[in-house]
């Protein structure tokens, strides 16, 4: 999810004449793997370098390819229709916009569709053009977004976690109250703004919200104004500089003992680890309701992976899928990057995402809403002004209002209703 620079990284890998029969060494030939996660560059290339391994012999090259600003490099090159041969993104709108261009290859009769879980396919399905119920990609890793927290303070404060809002603004105050502030925050780093808002809204808006709001039949400002208050009142329990403090330095900053909790996912556990070895921290869904029935994990699709349909070595790109779809490969993707599986057999153990497990096992699960704002919607940057105008004291009903509307004057801008 972390939209971050990095340079390309480029690994070649050999694929085997099993692959590919009779083709000899010599015969140097070319296939992209398009990946889009700066945070999971290391464990790809970990993959591509045993699938090398694997398919020593043939005379065809992969290249994984992880460039910056992958969403708007994949768009440009969907312009000029130079596809990669597979790609590795997001369940989102710009997935949504590269599938509904028929440029994606059916995947049916894959063996491996046969390992995936129904609930995860369906998600593929739910953000395709009009849900179209063809598998163009496959569901490999999902990640879930909530409150991360210190467990050594929650227990020296003598926390517990909340199950409910209420419970929620409880924990906030003592944990003001023992001198310590509750958040820590990114908003330096403007897509970390949407964290809270993913976590937020799956509890409280209409479950018909995203059809409708298609469809021109409501509207932010109508079903949200709970959702922005809420997320208003988070933002005033947090470290002074909100707004200057940047992903990278606040998450070493949390690792080390700043703050006691900060709402993001499990793509920051990572971080959180390389800054301190020996940092005790869990996740919770944010309990946005006072009905517990209501508060979900917010979990969805992290990585899709397709094909092109018009890959110049299609027996390659399919052989490569094969590869990553094996259970034992994709547990070293889970176990790496503190994901959850999609593929039946594939589990995540780790105690630093033990809160949330029982939960998405279980299905109490909700999609990040905006994997189905419409491309060109830009959620982030309407937060981070919503921001601003509170760090500069607008009054709270007057933000809130010219928030809402900003989301409907820009989504109104972009929607494409069907």
């Amino acid at each position: 999810m972390k939209k971050k620079s990095v340079a390309v990284l480029l690994i070649t890998v050999m694929t085997s004449a099993l692959i590919l029969p009779g083709c000899a060494k010599s015969d140097k030939k070319e296939v992209e793997f398009f990946s889009s996660k700066a945070e999971n560059a290391e464990i790809m290339k970990t993959l591509v370098d045993e699938f090398n391994k694997e398919n020593a012999a043939s005379g065809v090259t992969v290249v994984l390819n992880t460039p910056a600003d992958a969403g708007t490099v994949l768009k440009t090159r969907l312009a000029k229709n130079d596809i990669p041969d597979i790609i590795a993104y997001g369940g989102d709108s710009t997935y949504t916009e590269l599938q509904s261009a028929g440029v994606l290859k059916d995947l049916s009769g894959a063996d491996y569709l046969n390992t995936v879980q129904d609930a995860y396919m369906q998600m593929v399905y739910d953000v395709q053009k009009n849900k179209e119920q063809v598998p163009y990609a496959v569901p490999y890793a999902a990640n879930a977004s909530g409150v991360i927290y210190n467990v050594d303070k929650f227990n020296e404060l003598g926390l517990e976690v909340p199950k409910t809002w209420d419970e929620f603004l409880d924990v906030i105050r003592k944990i003001e109250d023992s001198g310590e502030t509750p958040f820590e925050y990114t908003f330096k780093d403007t897509w970390t703004l949407c964290c809270a808002w993913n976590s937020i809204a799956p509890d409280l808006a209409p479950d018909t919200f995203n059809d409708e709001r298609r469809k021109g039949n409501t509207s932010f400002a109508a079903t949200h104004q709970e959702i922005a208050g809420k997320y208003l009142e988070l933002m005033k329990h947090a470290q002074k500089d909100i707004l200057g403090t940047g992903y990278d330095d606040g998450n070493k900053a949390f690792a080390n003992g700043e703050g006691v909790m900060m709402i993001n996912g499990n793509w920051v556990l990572n971080q959180l680890v390389t800054a301190n070895a020996d940092v005790n921290v869990d996740m919770f869904a944010v309990p946005a309701s006072n009905d517990t029935s209501h508060n979900y994990v917010t979990s969805g699709i992290d990585v899709l992976l397709c094909e092109s349909k018009t890959s110049k070595y299609p027996e390659v790109a399919d052989a490569f899928m094969s590869f990553m779809m094996r259970k034992e490969n994709n547990q070293k993707y889970i176990d790496d990057q503190f994901a959850f599986s999609p593929i039946e057999g594939v589990t995540q153990s780790d105690a630093k995402v033990a809160g949330i497990q029982k939960d998405i096992e279980s299905g109490k699960v909700a999609n990040f809403p905006d994997h189905y704002y419409p491309s060109g919607f830009d959620l982030a940057e309407a937060l981070s002004e919503f921001a601003m105008n509170y760090v500069n004291g607008e009054e709270d009903s007057k933000n809130i209002d010219t928030f809402l509307k900003e989301l409907d004057n820009q989504y109104d801008a972009v929607n494409i209703a069907e």
